[in-house]
């Protein structure tokens, strides 16, 4: 047997071995990040406590999707996001950590026309360039809601160089009567919780 034949054979011994120790790894790194969100939501003065895994709050919130592990999620108090659930993606490359701001829709319940919206960054120059200006791409009301939010647009941009990394993504559940706005894992500062909160303010619009 030559190399070549070999090598898909390597291939899933090394995925047998590496994912489950991937999972492993993400349900203890998922506590760890729910605590540590948890504290310091309440220490930028968001009334915040995290939900029992199983009870009823917990189990009408968006099942996650497949090859998704839910990490916890915290119930958020007098905002327009009602919840924050921390997620885990593995695979036998290590783990990726999202924040899932959870809003209740229940004008989408049930909508099969719900279109994802995600936030496009512009910047000075293609790779390294500071943003310079955001556009909202996706569901033709929502999007047009949100580019019209210039104080949205400027709390962003003023996030984008400290503390907003990657993009924002808006997904309808309509199922479920929730929308997610999902951004990578960070702990927001004060403003950019403001910002992503005026989103969901609009999620809460969306007809």
């Amino acid at each position: 047997m030559d190399l070549g034949e070999l090598f898909p054979i390597i291939v899933a011994i090394v995925a047998a071995v590496a994912l489950p120790m991937a999972l492993r790894k993400r349900k203890k790194g998922g506590q760890k990040k729910l605590d540590e969100l948890h504290q310091h939501l309440q220490g930028i003065g968001v009334k915040a406590s995290p939900l029992e895994k199983g009870s009823d709050l917990e189990q009408g919130i968006p099942k996650p999707s497949w090859g998704d592990k839910s990490g916890g999620v915290i119930a958020v108090e007098d905002r327009n996001i009602d919840s924050i659930r921390i997620m885990g993606v593995s695979s036998q490359y290590g783990t990726n950590y999202y924040l899932d701001y959870l809003v209740k829709s229940l004008s989408q319940t049930g909508r099969q026309d719900a279109k994802k919206t995600r936030m496009i960054k512009k910047k000075s120059s293609p790779l390294w360039g500071k943003a310079v200006d955001i556009e909202w791409r996706g569901d033709p009301y929502l999007a047009q809601r949100l580019n019209f939010d210039y104080q949205l647009k400027y709390k962003l941009l003023q996030a984008d160089s400290n503390a907003l990394k990657g993009s924002i993504a808006i997904q309808p559940e309509p199922k479920y009567g929730y929308t997610r706005i999902r951004t990578d894992y960070q702990l927001p500062s004060p403003d950019l919780f403001g910002a992503i909160d005026a989103i969901a303010k609009h999620v809460r619009s969306w007809a």
